[in-house]
């Protein structure tokens, strides 16, 4: 049982990963922004309001998403454990989560971070918006995401930290040698898949 977070800066790799983790550790990888864009494309009611926060390269408001994410660790799938991916993304929602998983029973035994350099990210976010044809995955977009982030996010690192439940991996590479850092990483926490 590994009840684990993802986090590092946009295009750090963290969608890559958090779908091999998943299925070595055989935990849902549960993605805010996948939910999202399903939501998007599916043009439900909270995908066209998180559309336009999405297009501007902003954050979805912590109400919407701790909803989502409370309602998604409720699914018996989560008994086992799981892998978080895009969320928490701020101190607020770190205490949402902590809320959450407490009423539980539980907490998070590990948060994982990705570190890459921000030129590498823009250069894997040229690509993936080409790939895939992401909207969202434009240059002043994730130029935007970029600062969102070290202003936000990047606080998690130390609260995380001071818990004594960080790892940090080096995400430059190849995709197995990344995942090979994370697994082994994460053994040497006593945590094996």
């Amino acid at each position: 049982m590994v009840r684990m977070l993802l986090v590092g800066p946009p295009g750090a790799g963290k969608g890559t990963q958090a779908v091999l983790l998943s299925k070595a550790f055989s935990i849902p990888a549960i993605s805010t922004g996948d939910i999202f864009r399903a939501n998007v494309r599916d043009e439900t009611p909270l995908g066209l309001e998180a559309k336009g926060f999405m297009d501007r390269g902003e954050y979805v408001p912590d109400t919407l998403t701790n909803a989502l994410v409370a309602d998604r660790l409720s699914e018996d799938d989560c008994e086992s454990g799981f892998l978080l991916d895009g969320y928490p993304r701020t101190l607020d929602q770190v205490r949402a989560l902590d809320e959450v998983l407490a009423a539980q029973g539980n907490q998070l035994d590990v948060v994982v971070e990705l570190t890459v350099d921000p030129d590498i990210v823009i250069d894997r976010i040229r690509v993936r918006a080409t790939e895939q044809g992401r909207t969202d995955d434009t240059e002043d977009v994730m130029r935007n995401r970029l600062e969102l982030y070290a202003r936000e996010t990047a606080p998690l690192i130390q609260v995380y930290g001071g818990r004594n439940i960080l790892i940090s991996v080096d995400g430059i590479g190849s995709i197995d040698g990344v995942t090979g850092r994370i697994v082994d990483a994460l053994g040497l926490r006593g945590l094996h898949a």
